[in-house]
């Protein structure tokens, strides 16, 4: 008895694929800002850590204002499918760079973030924007 290989079975291992592979994609710019503010929630937290080890405020202060920070992170990043996502996120990066009035180096790893945000959503909108064009096109050549 012979057996054919695993691609040519019908409903072989093959078969089972092809609907993952029909999947719509994630919108690039989803993806690119939500990883960019789940990453300045650990941002967040650090310059907390550090904060506290300069002594620069009392320690309720300081968890009080990091917490907003971090939870502002949060929020914007599950609502990056909206507008208002991308209008919270922009505003998580103001307040990042404000962290510098505590923390001096904030202002560093703030505008670094700040300028990985705008590219992440200006990158992100061009490459929804192709893939649009092309999934236009191909359904275009395929009626």
């Amino acid at each position: 008895m012979t057996t054919q290989p695993e691609a040519e079975h019908p409903g072989g291992a093959a078969d089972a694929t092809a609907p993952a592979a029909a999947r719509k994609q994630r919108p690039a710019r989803v993806v690119f800002g939500s990883t960019v503010l789940w990453s300045e929630v650990f941002v967040v937290f650090f310059a907390l850590l550090v904060a506290y080890g300069l002594r620069v405020a009392e320690p309720t202060t300081l968890s009080i204002l990091a917490g907003i920070g971090m939870v502002s992170c949060a929020v914007a990043a599950r609502l990056q499918r909206s507008r208002a996502g991308i209008v919270l996120g922009s505003a998580v990066q103001v307040l990042l760079l404000f962290g510098g009035l505590l923390v001096p180096m904030m202002f560093v790893v703030g505008g670094i973030f700040t300028v990985i945000w705008a590219l992440g959503v200006w990158l992100g909108l061009k490459i929804d924007r192709e893939r649009a064009e092309r999934d236009a096109s191909a359904s275009t050549l395929g009626a």
